[in-house]
């Protein structure tokens, strides 16, 4: 277990084809330590569920951090994703204007990824991620049966990204750079 405190920081000076992946986790809530003040923003579960507002949100908020995996699936892939009940997707608003979402997956033995998770460019630098991933965090730990909270994030991700993960109580397990 690494302590937040010697976390690898973002390097901006990476060469774009090498990338560093981290893995985080949380297995109590307990652990979790929140950011109380949310400067506004509300935060909604979609509780009907629709895969074109998946689509738009990964393209939306995702663009700037590369996020292109998905950019190629079909409709009925990301039906086949989204409209599962596995998984729960919840929107942030700030001034009644998207400003970013998460998605949790449950999976096997009580584990829920935090699969996707972001701000809009617009909303950067306004002190909103901290509140955001403490309620993606909590969200995850009220599903029930959750035992174990994880992600992953890498070096094109937001330069404060891992800083905001392991301050929030995550700690990294793995690190894989390729």
């Amino acid at each position: 277990m690494i302590s937040p405190a010697v976390v690898p920081a973002r390097n901006e000076n990476t060469p774009m084809n090498e990338v560093t992946t981290y893995y985080l986790e949380m297995t109590s809530r307990a652990a979790l330590r929140s950011k109380s003040e949310s400067r506004g923003l509300k935060i909604r579960e979609c509780i009907i569920k629709q895969y074109p507002l998946n689509r738009f949100l990964y393209q939306f908020i995702g663009a700037p951090w590369k996020w292109t995996d998905r950019l190629v699936w079909t409709d009925q892939q990301w039906e086949g994703y989204a409209e599962n009940e596995n998984l729960r997707t919840w929107v942030a608003y700030l001034g009644g204007t998207p400003a970013g979402y998460y998605e949790l997956q449950k999976q096997e033995d009580g584990n829920v990824e935090v699969v996707l998770f972001g701000l809009a460019s617009r909303f950067f630098g306004m002190g909103l991620g901290g509140y955001f991933l403490s309620q993606a965090l909590e969200s995850a730990w009220s599903w029930e049966g959750t035992k174990r909270v994880w992600l992953h994030t890498c070096t094109y991700d937001h330069a404060h990204a891992l800083q905001n993960y392991t301050a929030r109580g995550m700690t990294l397990y793995h690190e894989d750079a390729h």
